[in-house]
């Protein structure tokens, strides 16, 4: 494998470090045997600088050891598995600008660390590789910690959305229509739309479009609806008003080559969605909202067509008005999806305080069927409906840690399989702050559930809606069992 050059100086940085600490020398006491300025040997330690053979040479016989081993690409000791991660080339994976990490500084970090902790890490980069986390999980994961660290609220695009109104006039105190948008990519950009440009016969159900750089040609899929065709109009003025073009060319993505792309692609969809549901607007509905009494599921659909027929869009947008306007940033977002009589399957999440249950996990897994967004799909009848979407709402506690969220949420057909349902739940977690805000949390009409995880993992006894038994909770007691009997059979042998 052909080393780049960035690895080269890296590596030689740490070797010429380690070195010299094992000869117990300073910057300045190398820099007196060798011949060479402290600046240079800095420079060469930071990885900025890779020396010439003959400087090579001075440090080697500074150091009293072989020319080859000073240009040797293993580093020995504790500090072995760090060449392994620079070679990997896997710090390039991850975006540490976003996180206002350099390189150079997590190196000296990791390099820095106890041998115990640079090991740790070796084996969680080693993990990594040997159950094939993907790159496109890799930057997903990266995507969520930047979005949750950020309370998943980002001004600069908020602004961005209003400076685009203003300079085309869009209106942002009505309903968007696709025909508005489609215009302004036409006129001011230059765009060719072509309406039925992929045949759904012919691709699968989820590329609703493509672009093409080359003739600004915008593809749109002959399946989509009026909701879907705004949201993809909406993120295509997003990468033109954002001035974007490292970008995925199909929505849905395909897949993703560099971080870039994936973070491109969440801000023009930021920008979609901050369009299509303005921040003022959403704002002063939620407050009037919030003052009912009591819970109103009817009226918080009305709300939800106001703006958008896409309940995920509409959704998707309360996680960043909730926290940025109102200060509900303990929440969580959930998308479920069931196709026939498969168990739901969770397929998008975001956990703002990055406490909240539930997290993905892995197999096959039959989560709880008491949490409102499985309710939504397995007992769809008991909700109030208009045309497709059903929504509900509850309060859920989990039995295991006893914490407690409200949980608004909707389902509705999937639209990109007409035989599968999905559902979207935002859960607030029920704080003085949220207590003080929402008004209708205290609704004696409200469904109140004691909730677990996964039916696999749950201690809940006499569950009316189990799809199977605990099944790791009685490996557990059958282990500890075990192990108990064993340990009476060393006591009385000994």
């Amino acid at each position: 494998m052909a080393l780049k050059e960035e690895q080269l100086r890296l590596i030689f940085g740490l070797k010429l470090k380690q070195l010299r600490g094992d000869k117990g020398l300073s910057l300045f006491g190398l820099s007196k045997k060798s011949g060479l300025s402290k600046s240079y040997l800095n420079e060469i330690e930071k990885g900025k600088k890779y020396p010439k053979p003959d400087k090579i040479l001075a440090m080697a016989e500074a150091l009293e050891v072989d020319y080859d081993e000073m240009v040797s690409m293993k580093l020995s000791g504790s500090m072995a598995p760090l060449s392994d991660i620079i070679l990997s080339g896997i710090l390039k994976e991850i975006p540490l600008e976003l996180f206002g990490i350099e390189e150079n500084n997590l190196i000296d970090i990791i390099a820095g660390a106890p041998e115990k902790v640079t090991a740790f890490i070796s084996t969680l980069f080693e993990v990594a590789r040997h159950y094939q986390v993907s790159r496109e999980n890799f930057y997903l994961a990266a995507l969520r910690s930047y979005q949750e660290s950020h309370q998943n609220h980002f001004p600069e695009l908020e602004e961005a959305v209003s400076d685009f109104a203003r300079r085309y006039q869009i209106d942002l105190n009505t309903k968007l229509r696709s025909q508005d948008l489609a215009e302004i990519l036409k006129e001011e950009f230059g765009y060719c739309i072509e309406e039925d440009g992929i045949n759904p016969d012919e691709f699968p159900s989820n590329l609703r479009s493509v672009f093409v750089p080359k003739t600004k040609k915008l593809l749109l899929s002959a399946g989509i609806n009026e909701a879907q065709k705004v949201f993809i109009l909406a993120k295509e003025l997003g990468y033109c008003h954002l001035k974007i073009e490292d970008r995925p060319l199909s929505f849905s993505w395909i897949k993703f080559e560099r971080f870039e792309e994936v973070l491109h692609n969440f801000q023009a969809s930021y920008f979609a969605g901050a369009l299509v549901i303005p921040e003022h607007r959403i704002k002063t509905e939620l407050q009037q909202f919030f003052k009912n009494q009591s819970w109103d599921g009817r009226a918080f659909i009305e709300m939800t067509r106001r703006f958008t027929d896409s309940a995920e869009t509409f959704f998707q947008r309360l996680t960043n008005i909730l926290p940025g306007h109102f200060g509900l940033n303990q929440l969580f977002f959930l998308r479920l999806e069931q196709a026939g009589d498969q168990p739901p399957f969770l397929s998008k999440e975001l956990h703002l305080s990055r406490k909240h249950q539930p997290k993905a996990l892995t197999g096959t897994i039959n989560y709880c069927r008491r949490w409102l967004s499985t309710r939504l799909l397995v007992e769809a009848e008991n909700f109030p409906k208009e045309d497709s979407l059903r929504i509900g709402a509850q309060v859920s506690s989990y039995h295991d840690t006893g914490e407690e969220y409200l949980m608004i949420g909707a389902s509705d057909n999937d639209p990109f399989n007409q035989e599968a349902r999905r559902s979207m739940v935002i859960g607030l977690d029920m704080s003085k702050n949220f207590k003080r805000q929402i008004q209708f949390q205290k609704d004696p009409q409200l469904t109140y559930k004691t909730v677990g995880t996964s039916c696999e993992s749950c201690a809940i006894k006499d569950c009316e809606v189990r799809a199977c038994p605990p099944i790791r909770l009685q490996n557990e007691a059958q282990e500890k069992e075990l192990q108990a009997k064993v340990q009476a059979l060393i006591n009385s042998a000994s």
